[in-house]
């Protein structure tokens, strides 16, 4: 089924527009002559934690120790991750590295 462009441009004004909206909306509520509220700065300083724990939580879920890799690739790649990041101190090259970590065992060394 074809979308008719009249449509289509319609999706595309919208999904630009709530995108402009959700990127400016932190300008309007919060200007920068006005101290930000404590609760903000409080969810700033926790909410990055509570997301990474939430994302190791997610990737781990389905990992067995019952059968064959017996999570291997995981354990080392998570002890990977936290060497990478206490020596370095760059979450984007832990979470890289991490990644092409775990991809090169999956693919390569834990078939």
């Amino acid at each position: 089924m074809r979308i008719p462009d009249s449509q289509a441009l319609l999706m595309i004004f919208l999904m630009a527009a709530i995108t402009f909206l959700i990127r400016v909306l932190p300008f309007i509520l919060f200007p920068g002559n006005k101290k930000t509220p404590s609760y903000i700065l409080y969810l700033g300083k926790v909410l990055p934690y509570a997301v990474i724990g939430m994302l190791v939580v997610y990737c781990l879920k389905d990992v067995s120790p019952l059968t064959a890799p017996f999570c291997l690739p995981e354990l080392l790649t998570v002890a990977a991750i936290a060497v990478v990041h206490v020596w370095k101190r760059n979450t984007l090259l832990s979470i890289g590295g991490g990644t092409i970590l775990y991809m090169i065992f999956v693919q390569f060394v834990f078939i």
